[in-house]
């Protein structure tokens, strides 16, 4: 192992898994990138993914949470405990390709004040397309809805190369999050409250208020099933994404930006609330009215937040208006469709 290349952790958090594990090790395992080391988190999995790692690759390190404390708090127990100069948080369901670790580390080596960035992101099952979550890179409106280049909505491109440049990103995908390890530890790491969802936007804007750029590299491609613990349709992801966007616009923007935000947004949540129950959804309409009543329990313990947090609010770079209104209203599917001056500067 060459000590010429800055070290890096692939550190996979795993609950249940054995399935993804078992399909999509392989690839991951057999990276190219000289230094390089593989650690497997888990979260108090109750199947054998942990005895089947532990038996079929002996040489990867098994970091065990004692309960399942989410993506967002089983990545900060793990990662107290990998020593490396950049991690990689990678999902179990993910598929890589050869060279997929070596552009992204040259990027970032490359730009000292980037601190995370994410490679191109395909949808496994449609290969030719963008995956929902990550694309070819993150951005978010002025209301807090996310979409990415590649993305909006549920409406994914086709890959044709329309974005293989490398730019500067709003967020980077969770699914294959590289970051500087002295600024994971510099920013606290995620926002355990998250639980899962949306915790990777938080962080990657927190990281901005600290003077850091997020970066998309994709000349670095990998596969991502989506949706591999819980799915679109399950009450519990629609529970977290509302409460979890609410937290983190009320820790993230300034203070009378946030009010009128989160004003909207509760309008805005109860339409949706309303379309789930005309559709008969009733498990996620109760789900968003859960996400406010959690919002507002934890209003002062999520206030309290701000004061911590490093740096100046930061708004450059979010989308002015709705996208939501954009996508249905001015016909705009497509990133490309999206001026540069559409965006806060």
């Amino acid at each position: 192992m060459t000590t010429n290349y800055p070290q890096v952790a692939v550190v996979i958090l795993n609950w249940n898994g054995r399935y993804f594990l078992e399909k999509f090790l392989p690839s991951v395992f057999n990276s190219s990138y000289p230094n390089l080391s593989f650690v497997l988190g888990d979260n108090a999995s109750t199947d054998d993914s942990v005895a089947f790692v532990r038996e079929c690759y002996p040489t990867i390190k098994i970091i065990e949470n004692g309960s399942n404390k989410g993506f967002a708090g089983g990545y900060n127990a793990v990662l107290e405990q990998v020593d490396a100069d950049y991690f990689v948080l990678l999902n179990s369901d993910v598929e890589v390709t050869e060279k997929w670790i070596e552009p992204v580390i040259e990027m970032l080596e490359r730009n000292a004040n980037m601190a995370a960035a994410q490679p191109k992101i395909r949808a496994l099952h449609e290969r030719s397309k963008f995956e929902h979550a990550g694309a070819s890179g993150g951005f978010i409106d002025a209301y807090g809805y996310p979409f990415c280049r590649g993305r909006i909505l549920s409406h994914t491109e086709e890959d044709t190369g329309q974005y293989d440049n490398s730019i500067d990103v709003f967020w980077a995908t969770g699914a294959a999050l590289f970051i500087k390890a002295d600024a994971w530890r510099a920013s606290g790491g995620f926002d355990a409250d998250f639980f899962a969802h949306m915790e990777e936007i938080d962080l990657c804007w927190r990281l901005k208020r600290m003077g850091f750029r997020i970066g998309v590299c994709p000349s670095s491609v990998v596969y991502h099933v989506g949706g591999g613990t819980l799915n679109a349709s399950n009450p519990k992801k629609t529970f977290l994404n509302f409460r979890n966007n609410l937290m983190m616009l009320q820790k993230n923007l300034p203070f009378w930006t946030a009010c009128r935000v989160i004003f909207v947004r509760l309008w805005l949540d109860l339409f949706a609330l309303i379309q789930f129950l005309l559709k008969g959804k009733f498990g996620d309409a109760w789900a968003i009215s859960r996400a406010h009543q959690e919002f507002f329990w934890y209003f002062f313990r999520t206030a309290s937040k701000r004061k911590k947090l490093l740096g100046p609010f930061f708004e450059h770079g979010i989308y002015k208006g709705l996208i939501v209104s954009a996508y249905y209203f001015g016909d705009k599917k497509k990133f490309s469709s999206l001026s540069s001056k559409d965006f806060i500067r």
